[in-house]
């Protein structure tokens, strides 16, 4: 019995030397070890540590202070532990962003869990700019809409490799239709034969961005229509400035574009738009 006393005070006795120790204690900036950290300033990790100043490590709660390093927008995940006698190793792992969030007339970044983040001052990044909703709307709706964004980029590619160059902004504003602006779809790209790929006057104006309406799936096939019809489309209407390509396989051309003359592509189309005229 008194051997197990004398052993507990003896061990409150080392705790309590070490917690007051000098060389235990949390001093110099230095003593702060970060890694991991591309975009999230080291002072703005520091800071959180501010109060645990002259204090120990052994006394400083590391899981509250990951938990305070995750609440920075741009830490995805954090880890924080100590080394001894006297250093604490922080690794964060930051989000990624897959987008410009256009929210007003403020440009942010946006990862895929629909966390807005602010555009480090170092750092150039080449995104499509999503549109249709902004910081004020729930988490869980802005991950929705990036989950159908991260979906539409993953299939444009499988479809062809560096379509998503194509896409310079989307619009979310629907969660059931997606609607992506196209700039430069090039002759090349196109379906049809090697003498056509090479006259880009068979093509019309092949630069000019079109605005398409992709629906909430099938967004490969979706693309794939789209590029192997749209030579097709120009010959018939001239120009092309919109596509709705929700319809089951059909295609509505310019019906954003009530001065230029539809073209669609066979009589269950027609019967479709027909019903939803205004």
């Amino acid at each position: 019995m008194a051997t197990g006393v004398a052993g507990v005070g003896l061990t409150y006795a080392c705790v309590h030397f070490l917690s007051s120790s000098p060389e235990m204690a949390l001093v110099h900036p230095e003593q702060v070890e970060l890694s991991g950290n591309r975009n999230v300033s080291r002072a703005i990790v520091l800071d959180i540590f501010r109060s645990d100043r002259g204090h120990s490590i052994l006394s400083i709660p590391l899981a509250a202070r990951r938990r305070q390093i995750e609440s920075i927008p741009w830490v995805e995940q954090a880890t924080v532990r100590r080394a001894l006698p006297h250093t604490l190793q922080v690794e964060v792992v930051e989000r990624t962003p897959i987008a410009f969030l256009r929210d007003g007339s403020d440009m942010a970044l946006i990862d895929v869990h629909g966390v807005v983040l602010d555009r480090p001052l170092q750092g150039r990044f080449h995104f499509p700019v999503v549109t249709g909703f902004g910081s004020g709307m729930p988490v869980e709706d802005r991950e929705k809409r990036m989950q159908l964004f991260a979906g539409f980029m993953h299939d444009l590619e499988s479809a062809r490799a560096g379509a998503v160059e194509e896409v310079s902004e989307v619009d979310l504003s629907d969660p059931h239709d997606l609607r992506a602006t196209l700039d430069g779809l090039q002759p090349g790209t196109l379906s049809g034969s090697a003498s056509q790929a090479g006259n880009p006057d068979a093509w019309g104006d092949s630069n000019d961005p079109i605005l398409v309406h992709f629906g909430d799936s099938d967004f490969e096939s979706k693309y794939e229509t789209l590029i192997d019809k749209l030579r097709q489309w120009r010959a018939t209407a001239g120009r092309v400035e919109s596509v709705d390509l929700r319809f089951d396989g059909q295609a509505v051309v310019n019906s954003d574009t009530p001065a230029i003359a539809r073209v669609q592509p066979d009589t269950a189309t027609q019967k479709h738009a027909a019903r939803h005229a205004p």
